[in-house]
C-alpha cells in the first residue's frame, strides 16, 4: 500500500509537472512570438521614417541643385556683364585721350566731355557694383555646396540604414543568416534618440531651403542690377553720342549730306563684314554633318551579304548628302555676291572720304576719332541676357 500510494503520488506529480511544463511553454512560445512580431512593427515603422526622411532629402537636394545651377548661370551672366563694360570703359577713355589732341578754341570742355566724363564714371561705378554682387555669388554658391554635402551625406546615411533595417525587417527564425551574438543586448552604440534623430534631418532641410530662400533673392537682386547697369550704360552711351552728334552737326551742317553717305556706307560695310562672317560660319557649321552622313554611308558599305540593303535609312542618307552639298553650294555662291558687294561698299567710302578730305579737318577727331570707334560697339549685347 505505502509502494502504491508513493506511486499515485508521484505520478501525479509528475502530471502536474507536464501540465506546468506544457503551459509554460505555450505562454513563452506566445511571448517569444508576440515580442518577435511587435519588434517587426517596430522595423517596418523605422522604415515608413527613414523612406519618408530619405524622399523628403532627395526631393530638397534637387531643389538645392536646381537653385545651384540657376545661381552659376547668373555668376556667369554677371561676370560677362562685368566683361561687358571693359570696351565702352575703354572706348570712352579713347574717346578723352583723342580730344585732348584738339587745338585752340576746339579745346573747350562742352558737353561732349562732360558726357564723357559720366560715362566713366558710371562704368567704374557699375563694375564695383557687380564685382560686389560677384562676391557674393561666390559666398551664396559655397554655401549651397555647404548645404549639398550635408545633404548628400544624410542620404548616404540613411540608404544605408534602409538596406541594414530592410535586411533586419525581413529576418525570420528560418533564415539562414542568423546566429547567436551572446551578450550584444549589452553593447549600446547609439549616439542619438529619435527626436535629435529627427531634429537633425529637419534642421539641415531647414539649413537648404534657408539658403535657396536667400540665393533666390540674390539672383533677384543681381537680374535687377545687370538690368540697371545695362540701362545706366545704354543711355551713357546713347546720351554721349547724341552730344557728339549735336558737336558735329553745330560744326558741319553743310556737310551733313556727304557725312551721311559716308555714315551709311560705314554702317552697311560693317553689316555686311558680319554676314559674311555669318556665312563663313554656316558653311564651316555644315562640315561636321556632311561627315557624319558620309562617315555613316561608308561604315554601312561594310554590311555583309543581303544585309547591303537599300533600306529607307541608305535613302535618306544618300539625300542627306546631297542636300547639305547642295546648301554648302548656295551658302558659297551667297559669300561670293556678298564679299563682291563689301568690295564695291569699300570702294565707294574710299570714294566719299577722298572728296570730304578737305572738308573734315575740324571734325577728324569727334567725328572719325571718336564716334568711329563708338559706332562699331555692340551697346546691344549688354542688355540681351
Amino acid at each position: 500500500m505505502a509502494t502504491f500510494t508513493e506511486s499515485d503520488i508521484n505520478r501525479n506529480q509528475s502530471e502536474r509537472l507536464r501540465n506546468d511544463a506544457v503551459r509554460l511553454m505555450r505562454q513563452t512560445d506566445e511571448k517569444t512570438s508576440q515580442s518577435q512580431r511587435d519588434a517587426g512593427r517596430r522595423l517596418g515603422e523605422r522604415l515608413t521614417d527613414l523612406t519618408f526622411w530619405r524622399n523628403e532629402l532627395n526631393t530638397e537636394l534637387e531643389k538645392l541643385l536646381s537653385e545651384y545651377a540657376l545661381l552659376s548661370d547668373t555668376r556667369r551672366k554677371t561676370n560677362k556683364a562685368l566683361q561687358d563694360l571693359d570696351p565702352p570703359l575703354h572706348i570712352a577713355q579713347e574717346c578723352l585721350y583723342h580730344r585732348e589732341s584738339r587745338q585752340g578754341i576746339n579745346k573747350v570742355h562742352d558737353n561732349v566731355e562732360k558726357s564723357l566724363l559720366t560715362e566713366v564714371d558710371n562704368l567704374r561705378n557699375s563694375q564695383e557694383k557687380l564685382k560686389m554682387c560677384l562676391d557674393m555669388i561666390d559666398k551664396q554658391l559655397s554655401d549651397l555646396r555647404a548645404c549639398q554635402h550635408a545633404l548628400q551625406e544624410d542620404i548616404i546615411y540613411k540608404e544605408s540604414t534602409l538596406e541594414i533595417d530592410t535586411v533586419c525587417h525581413k529576418l525570420s527564425n528560418f533564415s539562414r543568416a542568423i546566429n547567436y551574438f551572446d551578450g550584444i543586448e549589452k553593447y549600446d552604440p547609439t549616439i542619438s534618440s529619435i527626436e535629435t534623430w529627427s531634429r537633425a534631418t529637419s534642421l539641415r532641410i531647414n539649413k537648404s531651403q534657408e539658403e535657396r530662400g536667400k540665393s533666390a533673392q540674390l539672383r533677384s537682386n543681381t537680374d535687377t542690377l545687370i538690368n540697371s547697369v545695362a540701362s545706366l550704360t545704354w543711355n551713357s552711351w546713347s546720351g554721349t553720342n547724341n552730344a557728339l552728334n549735336k558737336r558735329s552737326s553745330e560744326m558741319c551742317e553743310a556737310k551733313n549730306n556727304m557725312q551721311l553717305h559716308l555714315h551709311k556706307t560705314q554702317q552697311e560695310i560693317f553689316d555686311i563684314e558680319r554676314n559674311i562672317d555669318l556665312l563663313r560660319k554656316a558653311i564651316q557649321d555644315k562640315a561636321n554633318p556632311l561627315k557624319v552622313a558620309q562617315t555613316r554611308l561608308e561604315a554601312r558599305g561594310h554590311r555583309a551579304g543581303l544585309e547591303q540593303c537599300k533600306d529607307f535609312a541608305h535613302v535618306r542618307l544618300v539625300q542627306e548628302v546631297h542636300e547639305i552639298q547642295e546648301s554648302i553650294n548656295v551658302l558659297h555662291r551667297k559669300l561670293k555676291d556678298a564679299e563682291g558687294q563689301h568690295q564695291h561698299l569699300l570702294q565707294t567710302k574710299a570714294n566719299l572720304e577722298s572728296n570730304l578730305k578737305k572738308k573734315v579737318n575740324a571734325l577728324f577727331i569727334d567725328r572719325e576719332k571718336c564716334m568711329g570707334i563708338r559706332r562699331s560697339f555692340p551697346v546691344d549685347s549688354l542688355i540681351k541676357y
